[in-house]
Protein backbone atom coordinates (compact mmCIF):
# COMPACT_ATOMS: atom_id res chain seq x y z
CA UNK A 1 0.00 0.00 0.00
CA UNK A 2 1.84 3.04 -1.28
CA UNK A 3 -0.68 5.71 -1.26
CA UNK A 4 -0.66 6.06 2.31
CA UNK A 5 2.72 5.62 4.46
CA UNK A 6 2.43 4.70 8.09
CA UNK A 7 5.01 4.93 10.58
CA UNK A 8 3.00 2.49 13.96
CA UNK A 9 -0.18 0.69 14.12
CA UNK A 10 -1.53 3.83 15.84
CA UNK A 11 -1.25 5.93 12.69
CA UNK A 12 -2.73 3.08 10.99
CA UNK A 13 -6.10 2.86 13.53
CA UNK A 14 -6.19 6.67 12.84
CA UNK A 15 -6.10 6.63 9.07
CA UNK A 16 -8.67 3.89 8.84
CA UNK A 17 -10.60 5.88 11.26
CA UNK A 18 -10.54 9.20 9.66
CA UNK A 19 -11.34 7.08 5.68
CA UNK A 20 -14.54 5.46 7.70
CA UNK A 21 -15.62 9.07 9.19
CA UNK A 22 -15.40 10.14 5.46
CA UNK A 23 -17.47 7.39 3.91
CA UNK A 24 -14.15 6.84 1.35
CA UNK A 25 -15.15 3.22 1.92
CA UNK A 26 -13.40 2.14 -1.48
CA UNK A 27 -9.66 3.44 0.30
CA UNK A 28 -10.43 1.57 3.19
CA UNK A 29 -11.42 -1.55 1.77
CA UNK A 30 -8.24 -0.77 -0.78
CA UNK A 31 -6.14 -0.47 2.86
CA UNK A 32 -7.78 -3.47 4.53
CA UNK A 33 -6.67 -5.92 1.50
CA UNK A 34 -3.41 -4.81 1.58
CA UNK A 35 -2.80 -5.84 5.39
CA UNK A 36 -2.27 -9.70 6.85
CA UNK A 37 -5.07 -11.16 7.84
CA UNK A 38 -3.59 -10.47 11.64
CA UNK A 39 -2.96 -6.86 10.80
CA UNK A 40 -6.75 -6.34 9.80
CA UNK A 41 -7.38 -8.66 13.64
CA UNK A 42 -5.40 -5.87 15.43
CA UNK A 43 -7.03 -2.90 13.41
CA UNK A 44 -10.27 -4.42 14.54
CA UNK A 45 -10.03 -5.13 18.12
CA UNK A 46 -8.29 -1.38 17.96
CA UNK A 47 -11.71 0.40 17.26
CA UNK A 48 -15.22 0.71 18.82
CA UNK A 49 -17.71 -1.28 17.93
CA UNK A 50 -19.86 0.78 15.61
CA UNK A 51 -16.53 1.27 13.38
CA UNK A 52 -15.81 -2.39 13.52
CA UNK A 53 -19.16 -3.45 11.93
CA UNK A 54 -18.24 -1.33 9.02
CA UNK A 55 -14.80 -2.27 8.75
CA UNK A 56 -16.02 -6.09 8.57
CA UNK A 57 -18.46 -5.22 5.87
CA UNK A 58 -14.90 -4.41 3.92
CA UNK A 59 -13.22 -7.62 4.35
CA UNK A 60 -13.35 -10.19 1.16
CA UNK A 61 -15.21 -13.18 2.48
CA UNK A 62 -12.17 -15.33 1.76
CA UNK A 63 -9.70 -14.08 4.10
CA UNK A 64 -12.68 -12.98 6.72
CA UNK A 65 -12.23 -16.80 7.91
CA UNK A 66 -8.53 -16.10 8.72
CA UNK A 67 -9.24 -12.21 10.45
CA UNK A 68 -11.82 -14.21 12.22
CA UNK A 69 -9.11 -16.83 13.96
CA UNK A 70 -7.19 -14.00 14.79
CA UNK A 71 -9.00 -12.03 17.25
CA UNK A 72 -9.68 -12.58 20.15
CA UNK A 73 -12.62 -14.78 21.51
CA UNK A 74 -14.75 -12.04 22.66
CA UNK A 75 -14.58 -9.84 19.23
CA UNK A 76 -14.51 -13.06 17.65
CA UNK A 77 -17.83 -13.85 19.15
CA UNK A 78 -19.58 -10.54 18.72
CA UNK A 79 -19.26 -10.47 14.85
CA UNK A 80 -20.29 -13.96 14.80
CA UNK A 81 -23.29 -12.99 16.42
CA UNK A 82 -24.36 -10.53 14.24
CA UNK A 83 -23.73 -12.90 10.97
CA UNK A 84 -26.86 -14.25 9.59
CA UNK A 85 -25.55 -18.79 8.57
CA UNK A 86 -25.06 -17.95 5.00
CA UNK A 87 -21.97 -15.34 6.07
CA UNK A 88 -20.78 -18.08 8.58
CA UNK A 89 -20.65 -20.78 6.08
CA UNK A 90 -19.26 -18.29 3.53
CA UNK A 91 -16.18 -17.41 5.92
CA UNK A 92 -15.37 -20.68 7.27
CA UNK A 93 -15.01 -21.97 3.77
CA UNK A 94 -11.62 -21.12 3.66
CA UNK A 95 -10.17 -21.97 7.01
CA UNK A 96 -7.75 -24.89 7.56
CA UNK A 97 -9.59 -27.82 9.55
CA UNK A 98 -8.03 -26.89 13.18
CA UNK A 99 -9.31 -23.19 13.00
CA UNK A 100 -12.71 -24.69 11.81
CA UNK A 101 -12.16 -26.75 15.26
CA UNK A 102 -11.98 -23.25 17.25
CA UNK A 103 -14.78 -21.89 14.80
CA UNK A 104 -17.23 -24.49 15.51
CA UNK A 105 -17.05 -24.37 19.37
CA UNK A 106 -18.22 -20.81 19.49
CA UNK A 107 -21.22 -21.39 17.04
CA UNK A 108 -24.84 -22.59 17.89
CA UNK A 109 -25.95 -25.94 16.91
CA UNK A 110 -27.80 -25.41 14.13
CA UNK A 111 -24.64 -23.38 12.20
CA UNK A 112 -22.66 -26.04 13.42
CA UNK A 113 -24.34 -28.62 11.81
CA UNK A 114 -24.76 -26.98 8.51
CA UNK A 115 -20.77 -26.49 8.16
CA UNK A 116 -20.37 -30.04 8.85
CA UNK A 117 -22.87 -30.63 6.29
CA UNK A 118 -21.09 -28.74 3.52
CA UNK A 119 -17.79 -31.01 4.03
CA UNK A 120 -17.10 -34.02 2.25
CA UNK A 121 -16.76 -37.66 4.03
CA UNK A 122 -13.19 -37.27 4.78
CA UNK A 123 -12.86 -33.73 6.10
CA UNK A 124 -15.95 -34.66 8.10
CA UNK A 125 -14.35 -37.18 9.94
CA UNK A 126 -10.90 -35.41 10.66
CA UNK A 127 -12.87 -32.07 12.01
CA UNK A 128 -14.96 -34.81 13.97
CA UNK A 129 -12.04 -36.52 15.40
CA UNK A 130 -10.14 -32.96 16.31
CA UNK A 131 -13.55 -31.90 17.86
CA UNK A 132 -13.64 -35.18 20.42
CA UNK A 133 -10.49 -33.51 21.92
CA UNK A 134 -10.40 -30.85 24.51
CA UNK A 135 -9.21 -27.55 22.72
CA UNK A 136 -6.42 -27.03 25.60
CA UNK A 137 -4.75 -30.75 24.50
CA UNK A 138 -2.76 -31.39 21.50
CA UNK A 139 -5.67 -33.12 20.02
CA UNK A 140 -7.47 -29.70 20.28
CA UNK A 141 -4.75 -27.32 18.43
CA UNK A 142 -3.82 -29.95 15.76
CA UNK A 143 -4.52 -29.50 12.25
CA UNK A 144 -5.52 -33.50 11.09
CA UNK A 145 -4.92 -32.45 7.42
CA UNK A 146 -1.58 -34.00 7.65
CA UNK A 147 0.92 -34.72 4.04
CA UNK A 148 2.15 -37.91 4.85
CA UNK A 149 4.69 -40.30 2.86
CA UNK A 150 5.47 -43.99 3.15
CA UNK A 151 9.06 -45.84 3.82
CA UNK A 152 9.25 -47.92 0.44
CA UNK A 153 8.71 -44.74 -2.15
CA UNK A 154 11.76 -42.86 -3.50
CA UNK A 155 12.42 -39.66 -3.05
CA UNK A 156 11.72 -38.83 -6.87
CA UNK A 157 8.34 -40.01 -6.29
CA UNK A 158 7.55 -37.61 -2.77
CA UNK A 159 8.94 -34.49 -5.01
CA UNK A 160 6.39 -35.14 -7.63
CA UNK A 161 3.69 -35.62 -5.64
CA UNK A 162 4.72 -32.49 -3.46
CA UNK A 163 4.46 -30.93 -7.02
CA UNK A 164 0.76 -32.14 -7.84
CA UNK A 165 -0.16 -30.84 -4.30
CA UNK A 166 1.94 -27.63 -3.94
CA UNK A 167 -1.47 -25.35 -3.51
CA UNK A 168 -2.47 -27.72 -0.42
CA UNK A 169 0.92 -27.14 1.25
CA UNK A 170 0.95 -24.91 4.33
CA UNK A 171 3.79 -22.25 3.74
CA UNK A 172 5.23 -23.54 7.55
CA UNK A 173 5.66 -27.04 6.56
CA UNK A 174 9.01 -28.19 7.06
CA UNK A 175 8.34 -31.75 7.53
CA UNK A 176 6.75 -34.53 6.12
CA UNK A 177 4.88 -37.14 8.58
CA UNK A 178 6.21 -41.13 7.60
CA UNK A 179 3.36 -43.73 8.44
CA UNK A 180 2.34 -46.94 7.18
CA UNK A 181 0.07 -48.53 5.20
CA UNK A 182 -2.10 -48.73 8.09
CA UNK A 183 -1.31 -45.11 9.11
CA UNK A 184 1.27 -45.92 12.41
CA UNK A 185 3.69 -42.87 12.78
CA UNK A 186 7.32 -43.91 11.54
CA UNK A 187 9.27 -40.87 11.61
CA UNK A 188 9.35 -37.57 9.52
CA UNK A 189 11.37 -36.71 6.21
CA UNK A 190 12.73 -33.02 7.02
CA UNK A 191 12.27 -31.11 3.15
CA UNK A 192 15.79 -29.88 4.16
CA UNK A 193 17.03 -33.87 3.92
CA UNK A 194 14.82 -34.17 1.00
CA UNK A 195 16.68 -31.67 -0.97
CA UNK A 196 19.64 -33.19 -0.56
CA UNK A 197 19.02 -36.61 -1.09
CA UNK A 198 19.26 -38.98 -4.37
CA UNK A 199 16.28 -39.10 -6.76
CA UNK A 200 16.60 -43.01 -6.15
CA UNK A 201 16.66 -43.34 -2.42
CA UNK A 202 14.23 -44.66 -0.34
CA UNK A 203 12.25 -42.28 2.28
CA UNK A 204 13.28 -44.99 4.78
CA UNK A 205 17.05 -44.03 4.17
CA UNK A 206 16.90 -40.34 4.84
CA UNK A 207 13.90 -40.35 7.17
CA UNK A 208 14.38 -39.29 10.76
CA UNK A 209 13.06 -41.96 13.20
CA UNK A 210 14.08 -40.53 16.40
CA UNK A 211 11.88 -37.75 16.22
CA UNK A 212 9.07 -37.89 18.88
CA UNK A 213 5.28 -36.95 18.38
CA UNK A 214 3.31 -35.48 20.62
CA UNK A 215 0.75 -37.03 22.46
CA UNK A 216 -2.77 -36.03 21.83
CA UNK A 217 -3.85 -35.84 25.56
CA UNK A 218 -1.30 -33.53 26.31
CA UNK A 219 -1.70 -29.72 27.88
CA UNK A 220 -0.96 -27.09 25.42
CA UNK A 221 1.24 -25.87 27.94
CA UNK A 222 3.06 -29.09 27.78
CA UNK A 223 2.99 -28.39 23.38
CA UNK A 224 4.55 -24.97 24.02
CA UNK A 225 7.37 -25.95 26.27
CA UNK A 226 8.39 -28.59 23.90
CA UNK A 227 8.39 -26.63 20.95
CA UNK A 228 10.65 -24.08 22.79
CA UNK A 229 13.13 -26.74 23.88
CA UNK A 230 13.71 -28.41 20.60
CA UNK A 231 13.28 -25.27 18.17
CA UNK A 232 10.58 -26.75 16.81
CA UNK A 233 8.62 -25.40 13.46
CA UNK A 234 6.25 -28.53 13.64
CA UNK A 235 5.64 -31.41 15.23
CA UNK A 236 2.93 -34.63 14.44
CA UNK A 237 0.44 -35.80 17.13
CA UNK A 238 -0.58 -39.58 17.33
CA UNK A 239 -2.97 -41.00 19.72
CA UNK A 240 -2.28 -43.71 22.76
CA UNK A 241 -1.85 -46.53 20.16
CA UNK A 242 0.73 -44.20 18.24
CA UNK A 243 -1.44 -43.80 14.79
CA UNK A 244 -0.86 -39.88 13.55
CA UNK A 245 -4.19 -37.73 14.01
CA UNK A 246 -2.67 -34.96 13.03
CA UNK A 247 -0.09 -32.29 12.76
CA UNK A 248 0.77 -28.98 15.11
CA UNK A 249 2.68 -25.95 13.58
CA UNK A 250 4.62 -22.88 15.27
CA UNK A 251 1.60 -20.21 14.42
CA UNK A 252 -0.59 -22.74 17.03
CA UNK A 253 2.23 -22.90 19.46
CA UNK A 254 2.98 -19.04 19.43
CA UNK A 255 -1.31 -17.91 19.93
CA UNK A 256 -0.82 -20.43 23.04
CA UNK A 257 2.34 -18.61 24.58
CA UNK A 258 0.42 -15.00 23.63
CA UNK A 259 -2.32 -15.85 25.51
CA UNK A 260 -0.98 -17.32 28.23
CA UNK A 261 0.97 -14.35 28.93
CA UNK A 262 -2.06 -12.14 28.58
CA UNK A 263 -4.32 -14.28 30.86
CA UNK A 264 -1.21 -13.59 33.38
CA UNK A 265 -1.03 -9.67 33.14
CA UNK A 266 -4.77 -8.96 32.81
CA UNK A 267 -5.25 -12.20 35.70
CA UNK A 268 -3.40 -9.42 38.33
CA UNK A 269 -6.27 -7.00 37.92
CA UNK A 270 -9.11 -9.58 37.92
CA UNK A 271 -9.68 -9.50 33.87
CA UNK A 272 -9.93 -12.10 31.42
CA UNK A 273 -7.30 -12.08 28.46
CA UNK A 274 -10.04 -12.12 25.73
CA UNK A 275 -12.27 -9.31 27.25
CA UNK A 276 -12.66 -6.49 24.33
CA UNK A 277 -11.27 -3.36 25.22
CA UNK A 278 -14.62 -1.42 23.60
CA UNK A 279 -17.28 -4.11 25.20
CA UNK A 280 -20.19 -2.83 25.75
CA UNK A 281 -20.73 -0.88 29.54
CA UNK A 282 -22.92 -3.05 31.35
CA UNK A 283 -20.82 -6.25 30.41
CA UNK A 284 -17.50 -4.91 31.37
CA UNK A 285 -19.06 -3.51 34.67
CA UNK A 286 -20.70 -6.88 35.53
CA UNK A 287 -17.17 -8.75 34.76
CA UNK A 288 -15.31 -6.25 37.35
CA UNK A 289 -18.16 -5.98 40.10
CA UNK A 290 -17.10 -9.35 40.96
CA UNK A 291 -13.82 -8.78 41.71
CA UNK A 292 -14.22 -5.52 43.57
CA UNK A 293 -17.01 -6.80 45.86
CA UNK A 294 -14.19 -9.71 46.43
CA UNK A 295 -11.74 -7.13 47.34
CA UNK A 296 -14.61 -5.00 49.08
CA UNK A 297 -15.28 -8.11 51.49
CA UNK A 298 -11.02 -8.41 52.31
CA UNK A 299 -11.06 -4.42 53.00
CA UNK A 300 -13.93 -4.65 55.39
CA UNK A 301 -11.59 -7.91 57.30
CA UNK A 302 -8.34 -5.59 57.52
CA UNK A 303 -10.76 -2.81 58.69
CA UNK A 304 -12.24 -5.02 61.27
CA UNK A 305 -8.90 -6.28 62.17
CA UNK A 306 -7.99 -2.50 62.72
CA UNK A 307 -10.92 -2.06 65.02
CA UNK A 308 -9.79 -4.31 67.00
CA UNK A 309 -6.97 -2.13 68.22
CA UNK A 310 -8.91 1.05 68.22
CA UNK A 311 -8.19 1.95 72.07
CA UNK A 312 -4.31 1.30 71.19
CA UNK A 313 -4.60 3.97 67.96
CA UNK A 314 -5.92 6.28 69.78
CA UNK A 315 -2.99 6.16 72.42
CA UNK A 316 -0.42 6.10 69.89
CA UNK A 317 -0.85 8.64 67.20
CA UNK A 318 2.01 7.59 65.35
CA UNK A 319 0.76 3.95 64.51
CA UNK A 320 -2.15 5.09 62.40
CA UNK A 321 0.42 6.87 59.92
CA UNK A 322 3.06 3.84 60.35
CA UNK A 323 0.36 1.35 59.25
CA UNK A 324 0.12 1.54 55.34
CA UNK A 325 3.80 1.69 55.73
CA UNK A 326 4.13 -2.60 56.81
CA UNK A 327 1.05 -3.44 54.83
CA UNK A 328 2.80 -1.91 51.51
CA UNK A 329 5.50 -3.60 52.48
CA UNK A 330 4.60 -7.12 52.77
CA UNK A 331 2.51 -7.18 49.79
CA UNK A 332 4.64 -5.51 47.64
CA UNK A 333 7.18 -8.93 48.84
CA UNK A 334 3.89 -11.66 48.54
CA UNK A 335 3.68 -9.89 45.10
CA UNK A 336 7.10 -10.98 43.78
CA UNK A 337 6.66 -14.04 45.22
CA UNK A 338 3.41 -15.00 43.83
CA UNK A 339 4.40 -13.70 40.44
CA UNK A 340 7.61 -16.08 40.69
CA UNK A 341 5.63 -18.80 41.72
CA UNK A 342 2.82 -18.84 39.02
CA UNK A 343 5.17 -18.11 36.14
CA UNK A 344 6.70 -21.65 37.53
CA UNK A 345 3.04 -23.33 37.74
CA UNK A 346 2.44 -21.93 34.35
CA UNK A 347 5.77 -23.05 32.48
CA UNK A 348 5.76 -26.92 34.03
CA UNK A 349 8.53 -26.49 36.36
CA UNK A 350 6.74 -26.29 39.73
CA UNK A 351 6.26 -29.34 41.32
CA UNK A 352 5.93 -31.58 44.46
CA UNK A 353 10.08 -32.46 44.56
CA UNK A 354 10.76 -28.95 44.14
CA UNK A 355 8.15 -26.67 45.87
CA UNK A 356 9.95 -26.89 49.13
CA UNK A 357 13.16 -25.58 47.97
CA UNK A 358 11.18 -22.87 46.36
CA UNK A 359 9.19 -22.57 49.63
CA UNK A 360 12.88 -22.46 52.20
CA UNK A 361 14.38 -19.63 49.32
CA UNK A 362 11.77 -17.54 49.57
CA UNK A 363 11.66 -17.53 53.06
CA UNK A 364 15.38 -16.84 53.20
CA UNK A 365 14.71 -13.79 50.94
CA UNK A 366 12.00 -12.24 52.95
CA UNK A 367 14.33 -12.82 55.86
CA UNK A 368 17.43 -11.11 55.07
CA UNK A 369 15.00 -8.35 53.38
CA UNK A 370 12.88 -8.20 56.21
CA UNK A 371 15.69 -7.19 58.63
CA UNK A 372 17.51 -4.68 55.95
CA UNK A 373 14.18 -3.24 55.40
CA UNK A 374 13.24 -3.35 59.04
CA UNK A 375 16.73 -1.15 59.90
CA UNK A 376 16.14 1.33 57.62
CA UNK A 377 12.58 1.89 58.47
CA UNK A 378 12.93 1.41 62.47
CA UNK A 379 15.58 4.17 62.18
CA UNK A 380 13.51 6.80 59.96
CA UNK A 381 10.50 6.32 62.02
CA UNK A 382 12.49 6.67 65.33
CA UNK A 383 13.80 9.85 64.02
CA UNK A 384 10.58 10.85 62.61
CA UNK A 385 8.92 10.34 66.01
CA UNK A 386 11.65 10.44 68.50
CA UNK A 387 10.97 7.05 69.84
CA UNK A 388 13.03 3.54 70.22
CA UNK A 389 9.79 1.97 70.85
CA UNK A 390 8.20 3.12 67.71
CA UNK A 391 11.29 1.97 65.73
CA UNK A 392 11.63 -1.55 66.94
CA UNK A 393 8.16 -2.05 66.89
CA UNK A 394 7.77 -1.02 62.97
CA UNK A 395 11.09 -3.45 62.69
CA UNK A 396 9.39 -6.43 64.37
CA UNK A 397 6.36 -5.74 62.32
CA UNK A 398 7.62 -5.79 58.59
CA UNK A 399 10.29 -8.36 59.24
CA UNK A 400 7.18 -11.08 60.01
CA UNK A 401 4.59 -9.51 57.69
CA UNK A 402 7.78 -9.95 54.76
CA UNK A 403 8.10 -13.84 56.45
CA UNK A 404 4.43 -14.42 55.70
CA UNK A 405 4.26 -13.12 52.42
CA UNK A 406 7.21 -15.06 51.11
CA UNK A 407 4.97 -18.22 52.92
CA UNK A 408 2.05 -16.92 51.68
CA UNK A 409 3.15 -16.00 47.77
CA UNK A 410 5.41 -19.82 47.47
CA UNK A 411 1.92 -21.54 48.92
CA UNK A 412 -1.04 -19.83 47.94
CA UNK A 413 -0.92 -20.50 43.96
CA UNK A 414 -0.66 -23.84 44.16
CA UNK A 415 -3.11 -24.66 46.56
CA UNK A 416 -5.64 -22.55 44.21
CA UNK A 417 -4.31 -24.54 41.67
CA UNK A 418 -5.11 -27.97 43.16
CA UNK A 419 -8.20 -26.68 43.82
CA UNK A 420 -9.09 -25.57 40.42
CA UNK A 421 -8.99 -21.78 40.93
CA UNK A 422 -7.04 -19.95 38.70
CA UNK A 423 -4.13 -18.28 40.70
CA UNK A 424 -3.69 -15.51 37.93
CA UNK A 425 -7.11 -13.95 38.79
CA UNK A 426 -7.63 -15.00 42.43
CA UNK A 427 -4.15 -15.21 44.00
CA UNK A 428 -3.28 -11.27 44.32
CA UNK A 429 -6.57 -10.63 46.09
CA UNK A 430 -5.63 -13.46 48.75
CA UNK A 431 -2.68 -12.54 48.41
CA UNK A 432 -3.38 -8.89 49.41
CA UNK A 433 -5.96 -9.79 52.47
CA UNK A 434 -2.99 -11.88 53.99
CA UNK A 435 -0.75 -9.23 54.02
CA UNK A 436 -2.92 -6.81 55.51
CA UNK A 437 -4.23 -8.15 58.01
CA UNK A 438 -0.86 -9.67 59.48
CA UNK A 439 0.59 -6.50 58.48
CA UNK A 440 -1.67 -4.96 61.09
CA UNK A 441 -1.90 -7.87 63.85
CA UNK A 442 1.75 -7.94 63.68
CA UNK A 443 1.62 -4.12 64.47
CA UNK A 444 -0.85 -3.26 66.35
CA UNK A 445 -0.74 -6.68 68.23
CA UNK A 446 3.23 -5.65 69.67
CA UNK A 447 1.67 -2.23 70.45
CA UNK A 448 -0.49 -3.48 72.21
CA UNK A 449 1.65 -6.09 74.71
CA UNK A 450 4.54 -3.54 74.68
CA UNK A 451 3.60 0.20 74.68
CA UNK A 452 0.56 0.48 76.63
Amino acid sequence: MQEHEFHNDESRVEYLQQLIDEGTFRKASRLLAALAPGEVAHLLESVPPPQRQVIWKLIRDDVGGDVLMELTDEVRADLLNRMDSAEVLAVSESLDTDDLVDLIQQLPHTITREIIESLDGQHRARLEAALSYPEDTAGGLMNPDVVTVRPEVTVDVVVRYLRRIREQLSPRTDILVVVNRQGKYLGVLALADLVIAESDDTVAEVMTLDFPPLPASIDEREVASRFEQHDLVSAPVVNDEGFLLGMITIDDVVDVIREEGEHQFMGRAGLSEEEDMFAPILISARRRAFWLGINLITAFLASWVIGLFEATIQQVVALAVLMPIVASMGGIAGTQTLTLTIRGIALNQLNDKNARWLLNKELAVGALNGVVWAIVVGIVAGIWFKSLDISLLIGAAITINLLFAAVTGALLPRLLDRVGIDPALAGGVLLTTVTDVVGFMAFLGLATLFML
